[in-house]
């Protein structure tokens, strides 16, 4: 119910321009799932992960946007702006892992026996899916903090950088459960276990942000940040050193890709992934230090 005593249901929800682009990741995410459905298809570890992807931000935009409209998320234990952003920078970047993985995987020059409607299909597919990763970062953009107005953390450049980090760190778990054989040196143990505190860290501050419970740290949450974030740099630093060393050097592992190393299984382009992951992620820790520096924001209680 509106205490104001105004409408129920907020019209601004669908006629401001966040309500029109909320709108269109709904079709575009509805199209994307009926076309896979009704022809693409998709097979396979990946086909089965770029169909969760659309699902779940299908899900979450839909719900996002039934709970805008009702008022009904002034209901909810959360920080409703710093929900929303991240919820959106997280199905930008699923958006963009499926957008680059289902037409790579499926998508073929040729038409297999003379029939290009299942090719046709997927082409469609990948259009729609790449146009959806548009609308979420176009929501992204709208979402974003202002320069000179203090605005949720989630939204600034920093928070932003926070999603992405964890989103990365979530890939470098994916690849080091892929036979990396990161237990035969105990650096490369050393460092798993860096990817895993930084990734805690970096979720910690998320999962607070977004519950506004922020005030439970004993430190202001700009300082917390910058204090996190600088540890993390020196901590990927000292990984993204240690990780090639003992993967590619000859004293300790293969500078090359051994011949008849099995394709999807080989443990050497596992430990090359988590090394381009690792170098990627310490430029986004880097850029997030230089970022908090300037950060200016607000923590709000969740409403009750």
């Amino acid at each position: 119910m509106n205490p104001q005593g105004g409408h129920y249901l907020n019209k601004t929800a669908v006629l401001s321009p966040l309500g029109a682009v909320r709108l269109t990741e709904l079709a575009l995410g509805c199209t994307v799932i009926s076309l896979v459905v009704h022809g693409a298809g998709y097979t396979a570890v990946y086909g089965i992960f770029c169909m969760v992807a659309w699902s779940a931000c299908f899900a979450l935009s839909a719900a996002i946007f039934a709970l805008d409209v009702t008022r009904l998320h002034s209901c909810l234990p959360v920080s409703w702006e710093n929900l929303t952003v991240t919820l959106a920078a997280t199905s930008a970047l699923l958006y963009l892992t499926a957008s680059i993985v289902y037409p790579v995987y499926f998508v073929r020059n040729e038409c297999p026996y003379n029939d290009c409607e299942v090719r046709n299909f997927r082409i469609a597919v990948t259009v729609c899916s790449w146009a959806a990763f548009v609308a979420y970062t176009v929501e992204v953009s709208l979402s974003r903090a202002k320069p000179a107005r203090a605005a949720s953390y989630m939204s600034t450049p920093s928070g932003l950088l926070k999603v992405v980090q964890a989103y990365v760190g979530c890939a470098i778990f994916i690849t080091l459960a892929n036979g990396s054989e990161f237990w035969r040196h105990p650096a490369t143990v050393y460092c798993v276990v860096v990817f895993v505190l930084c990734f805690a860290v970096t979720a910690l501050v998320v999962t607070l942000s977004v519950l506004g419970r922020t005030t439970f740290l004993n430190l202001p949450l700009d300082r917390f940040v910058v204090l996190c974030t600088f540890a993390a740099v020196l901590l990927y630093l000292s990984a993204a050193v240690t990780w090639p060393v003992f993967c590619f050097d000859r004293k300790y592992g293969t500078p090359l890709r051994p011949q008849g190393c099995p394709g999807g299984k080989c443990a050497w382009d596992s430990q090359l992934v988590v090394t381009v992951f690792c170098f990627l992620n310490l430029a986004f820790y880097i850029t997030d230090l230089c970022c908090s520096q300037r950060a200016r924001f607000v923590t709000r209680q969740p409403r009750v």
